[in-house]
C-alpha cells in the first residue's frame, strides 16, 4: 500500500532506463558521481540487478544501510524511500505478474517464469528458452558476412550489396530457428527476452511468422557479445534479473 514516497523519482519503462519523459532528474553523490556500485542511470542515480534469490535479503541491507523505509508497489513496480532520502526503485523482471504490496512484489520475481531469449548481432545469433535459472532448449549459430570496406566506387557497391545479403540470409536462417524453437511453445512463455544488435534483433523478429513472438517482447534489452552458448547461458541472469535504480542519500 501506499506510504507517500514521492512521485520525484518517477516511473522508469524502457530498456529499462530513463527514455521516459516524464522522468524527473534524482540526485547523485558527490563529486556529481554515482556512488559506486552499479551502472549511471540516465537522470541521475545508478542501476543494480539483483537475482530474484537475492532481492528480499537485498531489501534488508537496504533498510540496514539507510535507516526505516517507507514504500508504495504501482503498475507493479516497488518503490522504496529511506529516512536518510535514500531511493530505490525495483523494476520486477520481465514475465513477473503484476504485485500490489512489497510481499507480493517479491513472491512474483522469486516465482520461475519461462523465458524466450534470442540474441543476435549481424553474423551470429543464439536462441533459448530459460525455465527459471535453467536453459532448457538452445540452438547457436554463426554465419560469414562480409567486413565493411574502404574501397570507393563500383567495388564499395559490389561490397555493400554482397554484404546486406549476407546480413539478410544470417537473419533468415535466424528467424527459422526462432521459428521452430520457440512459435511452438510461445504459449508457456512468460516473455521473450532480447539482445546484442537492436537492428540485427528487429531483422529477424520481422519475419512474419513470428508475430506471436514478438508480441511478448519485453522492454529489456541486454547488451550481449557475439553470442555463444557460454553468453546465452550468462545471459538468463541478467534477463531473469530485479533491475533497481538506486539514489544515494544527499
Amino acid at each position: 500500500m501506499a506510504q507517500g514516497i514521492p512521485a520525484r523519482l518517477g516511473t522508469v519503462t524502457s530498456d529499462e532506463s530513463a527514455r521516459d519523459p516524464r522522468r524527473v532528474p534524482g540526485r547523485q553523490a558527490a563529486g556529481g558521481k554515482p556512488a559506486a556500485g552499479g551502472k549511471p542511470a540516465a537522470g541521475g542515480g545508478r542501476w543494480v540487478d539483483v537475482a530474484p534469490e537475492r532481492l528480499e535479503r537485498w531489501i534488508a541491507g537496504f533498510r540496514d544501510r539507510h535507516g526505516a523505509t517507507s514504500h508504495t508497489v504501482d503498475s507493479g513496480v516497488l518503490r522504496m524511500r529511506a529516512v536518510d532520502l535514500a531511493e530505490a526503485e525495483c523494476l520486477p523482471p520481465p514475465g513477473a505478474v503484476d504485485a500490489h504490496d512489497m510481499a507480493g512484489f517479491v513472491a512474483a520475481a522469486r516465482r520461475p517464469g519461462r523465458l524466450g531469449l534470442v540474441l543476435a548481432r549481424k553474423s551470429a545469433y543464439a536462441v533459448g528458452i530459460a525455465d527459471g535459472a535453467d536453459l532448457t532448449v538452445s540452438k547457436v549459430d554463426s554465419h560469414y558476412v562480409q567486413s565493411r570496406t574502404a574501397a570507393g566506387g563500383w567495388s564499395q557497391q559490389r561490397f555493400a550489396r554482397r554484404r546486406e545479403n549476407q546480413a539478410k540470409a544470417a537473419a533468415g536462417s535466424a528467424a527459422d530457428t526462432v521459428a521452430r524453437l520457440l512459435v511452438p511453445e510461445v504459449a508457456s512463455l512468460a516473455a521473450v527476452v532480447t539482445g546484442g544488435d537492436r537492428r540485427t534483433v528487429e531483422a529477424i523478429l520481422s519475419d512474419r511468422r513470428l508475430a506471436l513472438v514478438a508480441a511478448l517482447v519485453h522492454e529489456r534489452f541486454l547488451d550481449v557479445p557475439e553470442p555463444k552458448l557460454s553468453v546465452l547461458r550468462e545471459a538468463i541472469a541478467a534477463a531473469r534479473a530485479v533491475r533497481i535504480r538506486v539514489i544515494d542519500s544527499p
